[in-house]
């Protein structure tokens, strides 16, 4: 049963939450600096406000400048051609160009470029994230379920063509509006949709983490997250399994920002 303790601490956790998301999202070369996504094939292109030329090459992105284009890949300027190696559906590694940071990322197969401008408008612009107010009601009593083995499982994303692939570890089950449950992945991330999808929420995804020890949980959905295809259309965001769209609202943890 939550207590007047833990709905306390709920809400300390709340405010401080809010905070370092704040900080995150106003990082030089966060999420809000993206300002292109480009997708790259084998033929050698320039791509636009980059020096040199950008190829998707087995293994990664090979990139051709001369050190004068001041293109830095581990510490050392290009001069002539390196391959940028990367790994399916992980970070992007970072390619420095003057003041810009550029992605290179492996998607479902095929690589792209992110551009990352501390100059961004998106990024100056940026005041924080609207939210709802905290709201004891949705610091749920829950249960935590383990699968007796880990699952593979696939998803799609927000653009088209892709997929992203995790390990379902259990379910969430709580009441809200009615018993409910949802998948949760490794680390205690549960992508999700609900009634304010696309109404006073993101259309896409939120997200929120719960401890995945078998047994009674809290599950805080103030603390509910845009993942960040909320903010620009340069990510490429994944998109709740089936069983993890409610019909219920939750409103609760992060508005739709734009």
């Amino acid at each position: 049963m939550t207590t007047t303790t833990d709905v306390e601490t709920a809400r300390a956790g709340f405010e401080a939450w809010r905070a370092a998301r704040t900080a995150e999202l106003s990082r030089p070369h966060g999420w809000l600096s993206l300002t292109s996504l480009t997708w790259l094939d084998a033929e050698p292109v320039p791509v636009e406000g980059l020096p040199g030329t950008w190829a998707s090459v087995p293994g990664g992105v090979a990139v051709t400048a001369a050190a004068a284009d001041g293109v830095v890949v581990g510490g050392e300027p290009v001069d002539g051609t390196v391959t940028v190696e990367t790994v399916e559906g992980a970070p992007g590694v970072l390619v420095e160009v003057g003041d810009l940071r550029v992605e290179v990322i492996q998607r479902t197969g095929s690589h792209a470029l992110r551009v990352r401008d501390p100059q961004a408008p998106a990024l100056a612009a940026f005041t924080g994230v609207p939210v709802f107010d905290f709201d004891e009601g949705f610091v749920l009593d829950a249960e935590f379920v383990p699968f007796e083995q880990p699952r593979a499982a696939v998803v799609g994303a927000v653009k088209d063509g892709l997929e992203h692939h995790y390990e379902a570890v259990g379910v969430v089950r709580f009441e809200l509006g009615g018993p409910q449950r949802l998948t949760v992945f490794a680390g205690g991330t549960i992508l999700f949709r609900d009634a304010t999808s696309g109404v006073t929420t993101t259309a896409t995804t939120r997200s929120v983490r719960v401890d995945t020890t078998p047994g009674p949980v809290v599950l805080d959905l103030n603390r509910t997250q845009n993942l960040p295809c909320a903010f620009t259309d340069h990510a490429t965001c994944p998109v709740p399994p089936a069983e993890n769209r409610l019909t219920v609202p939750v409103a609760a943890g992060e508005r739709d920002p734009r």
